[in-house]
């Protein structure tokens, strides 16, 4: 029998409780598409990370708090969130890591920041103050339902995956991509221009999108198809 390829998640942290957690929507769209998800430690030791990334098939960098604006040179304003440090030290070194075996990568939510940021890319802190509050980035629940579209630009992954130019999407994050990374390429953006979805076109499989098919996965198949896509490059 075909093993299924291991996933490793990066844990959300809760500060105040001093502990990680996991969303059961990660592990169950890993599972859904054929992979095996493992909540990853939140280490910055530089042996650790190389052994996980060897260990590992592939791996998600999920939501959470607000990316530190110190990881792309910004000073930080008074709506940027909590952030934490031991994620964006243990991030960093694990997306290097993985981008250099060339091992498949899925963003989602802050994974996206995260990513686009340690690439050399800047973010918006706040969009509802900085960009625009003309779409609704950070709906109310149930966080399984559609709150705006995402045009997907033609001929990219996305479009090849999914054989569309427009999907409805879930939303919930106040922080979002500002100047996009030189290593990156758009494949969707919202009606008010915020990027959605992006991809490297360098590596074998390197996707981040900022919407939540965790929560969507069981309901819409859109959601479904892009686990499956990612776990289909592991």
């Amino acid at each position: 029998m075909k093993k299924a390829p291991i996933i490793g998640i990066v844990p959300l942290i809760d500060c105040s409780k001093n502990s990680y957690w996991m969303l059961p929507g990660y592990f169950g769209g890993i599972i859904e598409a054929g992979g095996l998800p493992v909540m990853l430690p939140l280490t910055s030791e530089n042996t650790h990370i190389e052994q996980i990334t060897e260990m590992c098939s592939g791996f998600l960098f999920t939501g959470g708090q607000d990316v530190s604006p110190e990881i792309y040179s910004a000073r930080k304003i008074g709506a940027c969130g909590e952030c934490s440090p031991e994620r964006d030290a243990m991030e960093t070194l694990l997306l290097k890591y993985a981008m250099q075996i060339n091992k498949p990568i899925l963003g989602i939510c802050r994974g996206i920041q995260f990513i686009n940021a340690a690439l050399g890319g800047t973010l918006w802190q706040d969009i509802p103050s900085q960009f625009s509050d003309t779409v609704t980035h950070c709906q109310k629940p149930p966080y399984d339902v559609p709150s705006h579209e995402v045009y997907i630009d033609k001929g990219t992954p996305l479009h090849e995956l999914l054989k569309k130019l427009e999907l409805p999407v879930n939303s919930y994050h106040h922080q979002g991509i500002r100047l996009l990374s030189e290593e990156l390429k758009t494949m969707a953006k919202a009606p008010d221009g915020l990027i959605e979805a992006v991809y490297s076109p360098k590596h074998k499989f390197l996707w981040a999108v900022q919407w939540h098919p965790e929560f969507s996965y069981a309901r819409d198949d859109n959601s479904l198809n892009i686990f499956k896509e990612f776990i289909r490059h592991c």
